[in-house]
């Protein structure tokens, strides 16, 4: 049996930003087979996880995670805010995200 995957794909673009500020309180992430606002509908309040290796183990382990949730649509061409227990670093960006299927608002 093979193992099936509990999390969609997602990408992280980078910051909330104007020309010259940026917003790291705020992250866009592109989300795999999602193209307009319609589509990010069903995403809004999802848990998203930015998982990553670090160098030093903590209690035996080498890989963390920094919880996230899916905020608001950006845009018509299904791009998401999200929001992070702490600012994602700059480093991440255009790193794979993964957008957990609860909580379930169907």
């Amino acid at each position: 049996m093979g193992s099936t995957r509990l999390y969609t794909k997602g990408r992280i673009l980078g910051h909330k930003r104007a020309k010259r500020n940026t917003r790291p309180n705020t992250s866009l992430l592109q989300l795999e087979g999602v193209a307009n606002k319609e589509d990010a509908q069903f995403y809004l309040g999802k848990r998203v996880a930015y998982v990553y290796k670090a160098k030093r183990a903590v209690e035996g382990s080498k890989i963390r995670v920094i919880w996230g949730r899916v905020t608001r649509p950006h845009g018509n061409s299904g791009v998401v805010k999200s929001k992070f227990r702490s600012n994602l670093p700059p480093r991440a960006f255009g790193a794979p995200v993964r957008v957990m299927l609860y909580p379930s608002t169907i």
